[in-house]
């Protein structure tokens, strides 16, 4: 949150400057202050209205009073799994797509929320729905959510910004440094350089805050993973669930990039997800899912050699 404040600094103080020297006099800096002001003012409204943002972006509705079977099932797992992680019952949210995913969102344990897909509760089993819903308390119990919420409200605060400054620019909105004439060109090579470098500040504004967002997911996954095994004792009911969740055809279309690293799985196509390397790590909202499933496999084998019992789970199948 603090170097998103700085980054806004740098583009209204670095705006200020460019446009002094474009103009050849000093004004107050008007638009270092004004956009400075804002982006505390974004990221504390961001990390106090985080979690019902997210929420009305992806179209849930809470789960009140269950109606069907399903539902009723879903209510009894976070029920069990609270108990189990040593949590508050977090708040039931369905989200209505046919794509199999889940999410948790809030501050800390005593104000969270899960969120699942329909398309989630139409192809788990009890024993992955309790997996699913373990791994995303893992992300409650370690305040996950927290930052990660937050950093999603960002991402969509900072892409209304420059969706913005684009409009202006496209009503005729003048650069600093187009006006000023022989002033303008007096200042040199600094001011082309800063003028550029002010202008792709703004454009990858978008993608700075996502990357922080993807690159926060990306390692606390693995920590979810394990906690989900620890509450359940059954590692490989998550590696069950994971694996049906990653066959699925579709992307998740109810969660938009902003909210993608809040999920359990890449809503957005699998396609980096499924590599590994520098490309991956670095835009995928996730860890590889042939190594979270060969990880949480690992678990299960060694769990069941320990107890001298026999591979009878339907994960291994």
């Amino acid at each position: 949150m603090i170097g998103f404040v700085l980054f806004f600094a740098w583009l209204g103080f670095g705006g200020d400057y460019i446009w002094a020297l474009s103009n050849n006099h000093h004004p107050f800096p008007w638009l270092g202050i004004v956009l400075t002001a804002a982006a505390i003012v974004t990221a504390w409204y961001a990390y106090k209205t985080g979690p019902e943002k997210v929420l009305w972006a992806t179209g849930a509705h809470e789960l009140l009073d269950p109606q069907t079977d399903a539902e009723r099932q879903v209510a009894n797992v976070v029920d069990e799994m609270a108990i189990a992680a040593g949590v508050p019952r977090p708040r039931i949210w369905i989200v209505p797509d046919p794509d199999p995913n889940a999410f948790a969102t809030g501050h800390d344990p005593r104000d969270s929320h899960i969120a699942v897909t329909e398309g989630l509760l139409k192809i788990c089993n009890r024993d992955e729905l309790q997996a699913v819903i373990g791994h995303e308390l893992g992300h409650v119990k370690n305040l996950d959510v927290r930052l990660m919420t937050t950093l999603a409200a960002l991402v969509g605060a900072v892409l209304l910004v420059r969706d913005g400054m684009g409009r202006m620019m496209g009503r005729g909105g003048r650069l600093p440094g187009r006006s000023g004439g022989r002033r303008a060109k007096d200042a040199g090579p600094l001011l082309a350089i800063l003028l550029a470098l002010w202008v792709i500040s703004w454009i990858i504004a978008p993608l700075v805050t996502q990357l922080l967002a993807m690159a926060v997911s990306r390692r606390r996954e693995y920590l979810a993973d394990a906690m989900s095994a620890q509450f359940t004792r059954n590692p490989l009911a998550l590696a069950s669930a994971l694996e049906k969740i990653e066959s699925a055809a579709a992307p998740t279309e109810s969660i938009k990039r902003g909210a993608a690293h809040l999920c359990i799985c890449d809503p957005l196509g699998r396609r980096l997800t499924n590599r590994e390397g520098w490309l991956a790590d670095t835009f995928a909202t996730h860890p590889p899912m042939g190594m979270r499933i060969s990880r949480l496999k690992g678990m299960g084998y060694a769990q069941l050699k320990k107890e001298g019992g026999s591979f009878t789970n339907s994960a291994l199948a």
